[in-house]
């Protein structure tokens, strides 16, 4: 028996929201494993400074900037990833964002920037790739969602809904697309010290509250889901779809 592993030599790979945090290490991740990387996000000058770091590790890069909020220009950054590369391989789903609000204080605009962001915007952007996965019959999509796709959170009732609704999209996607050979997954992280969330990570009473529910008695790292996206990104994970890879310390074992 021949073990397929972990290899991504020769595969290309989109990564969304690529700029900072999880996006950043988990590029970075599969550029280590082998993969050429096209990264996205808003901010054009993150990204360069991770292009120069994956081509370092000797992986091709590139850099497409686009704000998938924006609906209609999504399908235009796929092509021109297409057309730069040749196809894509891999997508890893990772643009988001979260506004604390209590139930009684969430906004009407603060509800529509995490459904857009989050789940509107990931959706269409798995749409766009998945078209040129089902042609050649073959991709992997790793879609993030969250522990609070699976549990809840207080003050962040929007942010647990689009994780949700991502958990839902990928097993839902993952059975219309299995007989074309393209596996649809998702990751959970607890949470995680990012530039997002440093304003939860500064308030002591939040951090106690949540470093109570992790059993492995500490905070997740973006280096600490890269293994996942990798896994779900590789030949390893052939089988495997319309599943979601809870990164969490224990949380949801309890």
């Amino acid at each position: 028996m021949t073990f397929p592993g972990f290899d991504l030599t020769g595969k290309i790979a989109l990564v969304t929201g690529a700029g900072r945090g999880i996006g950043r290490d988990a590029a970075l991740g599969l550029a280590q494993a082998g993969a050429d990387v096209a990264v996205t996000s808003r901010s054009e000058h993150e990204l360069q400074s991770l292009a120069e770091e994956i081509r370092g590790l000797g992986r091709q890069a590139e850099v497409f900037p686009a704000d998938l909020r924006q609906v209609a220009d999504i399908p235009a950054m796929v092509q021109r990833v297409e057309e730069r590369f040749g196809r894509i391989d891999i997508l890893l789903n990772n643009a988001g964002t979260n506004v604390n609000q209590s139930v009684l204080e969430v906004t009407e605009e603060a509800w529509d920037l995490m459904m857009d962001t989050n789940l509107k915007g990931a959706f269409f952007c798995a749409q766009a790739v998945a078209r040129g996965m089902v042609e050649r019959r073959a991709g992997k999509i790793i879609n993030m969602a969250s522990t609070f796709a699976v549990v809840g959170m207080a003050v962040r009732v929007p942010y647990c809904a689009t994780k949700g609704g991502v958990l839902q999209m990928t097993r839902s996607m993952a059975l219309e697309l299995a007989p074309r050979n393209v596996q649809v997954n998702a990751v959970g992280p607890t949470a995680t010290s990012t530039v997002m969330n440093q304003d939860l990570f500064a308030n002591e009473s939040w951090r106690e509250m949540v470093l109570g529910k992790i059993p492995a008695g500490r905070f997740c790292t973006p280096a600490d889901v890269v293994g996942a996206i990798v896994y779900l990104a590789s030949p390893a994970a052939d089988m495997v779809t319309g599943q979601i890879l809870i990164v969490d310390g224990g949380w949801t074992a309890q």
